[in-house]
């Protein structure tokens, strides 16, 4: 009897430390995370100006004002332009950077390191350093530095909007950031497959092209379905750097291009319209559901390797 009360005393005290421990933790969550998207679905639905009481219930007109915002509807249709561009082109980056430093046989974790790095990096420090070092648009900058070399004038690289050359900065900017990281993912995956299958392929001569469309890609099914996932909703969530490289301390409205979360920023924190912005929100999320789910069913998720 005395054994088993020692034993239940000892269960007891880890629970209760089990508890302190993680109650500061949970009570964060709790406050700052769940209520405010409880009480942010709320605001959706209520007339919420410069205010984010409750009370004033309107029902679904939050979310049918922001779906007749002809501003809204364009940057939802430029998102998903900007997502059917750059998820594919980082995914090839990623996946042929990972097959060639996985190759490597010395030095392949200084390379590793080495992209890794920048996704480290804060978007908003790496837009400013793209906005006013590398396409900052005067002579000095890096790339017209670069351009000048073959004979090209200076460009205002962010200004320009015929041809819009603000998408290369864009563009260059997130694979940057973005490449390291899903490269480290798929090593993972690659070191994770069988090595007699390289032996075998190579008994039966065939060439690296017939060994990577035959075995290498076909085993990367489950951490190409995952990173894809992980590409799609940080396109659709685009913010940092499109703010920053186009903010120019002036009210918004003025950019060649915005994301929904840039509108939204606008609606909710400028126009102090937090009704509108929290319906936006929750579109956003769902339309982020909608799409994952879709490619969850399109092409599979922990699936068995074949």
């Amino acid at each position: 009897m005395t054994t088993r009360r020692r034993r239940l005393s000892e269960r007891q005290a880890k629970i209760l430390a089990f508890a302190v421990l993680t109650a500061p933790m949970l009570i964060g969550l709790g406050i700052f995370r769940y209520i405010a998207i409880g009480w942010s679905f709320l605001l959706s639905f209520s007339e919420a100006r410069r205010s984010i009481a409750l009370g004033n219930w309107v029902g679904l007109d939050n979310y049918r004002q922001l779906l007749q915002d002809e501003r809204f509807r364009d940057s939802l249709t430029m998102i998903v332009l900007f997502t059917a561009f750059i998820v594919p082109l980082t995914f090839v980056a990623s996946l042929g950077l990972a097959v060639l430093v996985n190759r490597i046989r010395r030095g392949r974790a200084f390379f590793r390191t080495a992209f890794l790095l920048p996704a480290a990096v804060s978007y908003v420090a790496a837009a400013m350093i793209w906005k006013m070092a590398l396409f900052s648009g005067v002579p000095s900058g890096l790339a017209n530095t670069l351009g000048a070399l073959f004979g090209a004038d200076a460009t205002p690289w962010i200004q320009t909007q015929s041809p819009p050359l603000y998408w290369i900065v864009l563009v260059t900017l997130r694979l940057w950031l973005q490449v390291g990281l899903y490269m480290i993912l798929f090593i993972a995956g690659l070191q994770s497959i069988p090595p007699h299958l390289y032996e075998a392929a190579a008994l039966d001569g065939a060439g690296t092209w017939r060994t990577f469309r035959s075995i290498t890609f076909p085993m990367l099914r489950n951490t190409s379905v995952a990173v894809l996932l992980l590409m799609l909703i940080a396109a659709f969530q685009a913010f940092d750097e499109f703010y920053a490289i186009f903010s120019t301390g002036a009210s918004l409205g003025s950019e060649p291009v915005r994301t929904p979360l840039v509108h939204l920023y606008g609606v909710a924190l400028q126009d102090q319209n937090y009704g509108v912005g929290s319906a936006g929100a929750f579109l956003l999320t769902l339309l982020i559901v909608i799409v994952s789910l879709v490619q969850g069913r399109l092409l599979g998720f922990a699936r068995d390797k074949d």
